[in-house]
């Protein structure tokens, strides 16, 4: 491994240890709580939304979440290990076949439904659960 590979892990190790990620992936519906600045003030605002890509590479991780807002399809890529992402939620888990659900840009309505996973392992489970895959 070489320089920059060591201090790139070093330093994911030391922002997820600030902030938890939950195990999450496409087709998952998110809230992701965003930190924004207006003046002097700071608040919180949700974007709340399918995820419909990810991509992994280390500190350059990124998701993709789509939502639908006044009849408009509004897409927000967020880096994973931004300051500025405050918070993940997993509000339900998708069930799909692809890694990158782009074809939902052109569908509205019933089309662009995904059905539930009915996995009982990631509901709230213990992490010791999830690796392990032993039951909690």
């Amino acid at each position: 491994m070489n320089l920059l590979q060591t201090i790139e892990k070093e330093n994911v190790e030391k922002l997820s240890q600030r902030k938890t990620v939950p195990v999450f992936g496409p087709g998952d519906t998110l809230r992701v709580q965003v930190r924004i600045v207006e003046g002097n003030t700071e608040r919180l605002q949700a974007f709340e939304g399918v995820c419909i890509g990810r991509k992994n590479s280390g500190i350059n991780s990124s998701f993709v979440v789509r939502k639908i807002s006044h009849g408009e399809g509004v897409e927000r890529v967020f880096p994973l290990y931004s300051p500025l992402v405050d918070k993940i939620e997993v509000l339900r888990r998708g069930e799909v076949r692809r890694a990158k659900l782009y074809y939902l840009r052109g569908r509205s309505g019933k089309s662009a439904r995904i059905a539930e996973r009915k996995d009982t392992m990631y509901k709230k489970a213990p992490k010791a659960a999830i690796t392990t895959g032993a039951a909690a």
